[in-house]
This record gives C-alpha cells, structure tokens and sequence, in this order.
C-alpha cells in the first residue's frame, strides 16, 4: 500500500523567505526594464508588480504562521 510522505516542515520559513527574494528580483528586473517597454508594456509590467507585490504580503504572513508553528514544535 502506498503511505503518503509525512508532513515536514521544518523548512518551510526558508523555502518562503527564498521565494520572497526571488520574486523581490522579479519586481527589480521588471522595473528595470520599463524604462525601454511601450506605455502598454509599462501597463503590463506595473500590473504584474502589483500582482508580485501582493504574493509577497501572503507569503510573508504565511512565514509568521510557520515560524510561529515551529517554535510550538508543529503541533
């Protein structure tokens, strides 16, 4: 019988504070080039960053939330 994988979190802080900085390097890269894109690329791009900047808000709090679970040890 297949058993499914028990649940490890233990780096589950690190994993979000990756992707964080990752899409933190998006936003940059992003504005970077707005300063050659069309005024509707621009549109896109401020779009897209907006979007970007709202994933790092949920990511953040879900880092609060696993950092919390871990000093209670995942209970």
């Amino acid at each position: 019988m297949n058993q499914p994988k028990p649940d490890d979190r233990s780096d589950n802080v690190e994993k979000l504070q990756d992707m964080v900085q990752n899409t933190l390097e998006n936003i940059e890269e992003a504005e970077a080039t707005m300063k050659f894109a069309s005024p509707e690329e621009r549109a896109r791009i401020q779009e897209k960053n907006k979007r970007r900047e709202e994933s790092i808000q949920g990511m953040r709090e879900e880092i609060r939330d696993e950092a919390a679970d871990r000093e209670k040890g995942y209970q």
